[in-house]
């Protein structure tokens, strides 16, 4: 598969118009169906490569556009959700700074 080609699984006599937040590989058991003493055999299966971790990055990505940004009435949610994960993100990379900060200036 090279950058920009369709999934080897997609096949559009079977499966139709292309959806890129769909996974077109065989289906598996879902995360929260798993039992306990099954999560080792489940992570086993898994296809831990660089291109499969990207391909569910970018399936995630267009889920979240196709739910939150894309709709024809677009509400806040998607805009208060970058809002939110900006500002986590922010706090978890300057926490260092913003703990010594406290730490010598108010005790």
């Amino acid at each position: 598969m090279g950058f920009g080609d369709y999934p080897k699984e997609y096949n559009p006599a079977v499966h139709g118009p292309y959806d890129p937040a769909r996974y077109y590989g065989k289906p598996d058991t879902p995360f929260g169906q798993v039992k306990l003493s099954e999560i080792g055999s489940w992570f086993a299966r898994r296809n831990k490569s660089p291109s499969a971790v990207m391909g569910a990055c970018s399936r995630a990505w267009w889920r979240w556009q196709h739910k939150y940004v894309q709709p024809k009435k677009v509400g806040m949610a998607p805009f208060f959700q970058l809002l939110v994960g900006s500002m986590t993100f922010f706090y978890v990379i300057n926490y260092g700074r913003m703990s010594m900060y406290f730490i010598h200036n108010f005790y």
